[in-house]
């Protein structure tokens, strides 16, 4: 299996490298330009020849643009109890984090896109946690709720992929756009308490005796 070339030799070195030529695609994606591999190396002042070892193509450049964090958690020191409240905390976040990534996750979403690019590009999977964080305590509160369903169905409506939406087809702005998430975000959780109090639905059509 090939290694690739910045794991071999001068390890240091070349993770500078490597970052620089990352840092540069990043910049260009904040102008809004879906930079080449020759832009970013032009930017960085790396020569194409010494660019192309670290990214052969544009796709792989792009792919390792999109942006990286360690947070598992979303929320501020000591939140509160309150999972409504914990909610719009990790949703504030959220969104703000959204709109500083939104081109190089515009790029990721354009990627994922293409015929069998798969889950990678986007990094599935990172939100629904924060999200599921912020709903921890139902777990303690409403059992029977399933916390994971309803974080799925919370970053369903929220992200870059809402946020294109709303942005480039419902023409609204970003501002409008965040408070629309944030609160389809609180209706999900308003709907899933409402019907959890409920109970389960009652089974047949309700008719009595039978045919």
């Amino acid at each position: 299996m090939a290694v690739p070339y910045e794991l071999t030799g001068r390890h240091q070195q070349k993770a500078r490298t490597r970052r620089a030529l990352v840092d540069a695609t990043r910049e260009l994606m904040a102008q809004g330009i879906t930079p080449t591999v020759e832009q970013a190396a032009a930017v960085s002042g790396i020569s194409r020849t010494t660019a192309y070892r670290y990214f052969p193509n544009q796709r792989l450049l792009l792919v390792a643009a999109h942006p990286e964090t360690e947070q598992v958690s979303l929320l501020p020191d000591s939140p509160p109890d309150d999972p409504s409240a914990r909610l719009d905390l990790v949703m504030r976040a959220f969104t703000r984090l959204t709109l500083e990534w939104e081109p190089q996750l515009r790029a990721s979403l354009r990627l994922s896109l293409e015929p069998g690019a798969g889950q990678p590009v986007l990094r599935g999977g990172r939100a629904i946690g924060w999200i599921e964080d912020a709903l921890a305590p139902l777990r303690r509160t409403h059992p029977g709720l399933d916390v994971r369903d309803l974080a799925v169905a919370i970053r369903s409506a929220t992200g870059i992929e809402s946020l294109v939406w709303l942005v480039d087809i419902a023409g609204l702005t970003r501002e409008q756009a965040v408070r629309t998430m944030t609160r389809s975000a609180r209706a999900l959780l308003d709907a899933a308490l409402a019907a959890h109090a409920a109970g389960p639905a009652p089974s047949g059509d309700g008719t009595r005796g039978g045919t």
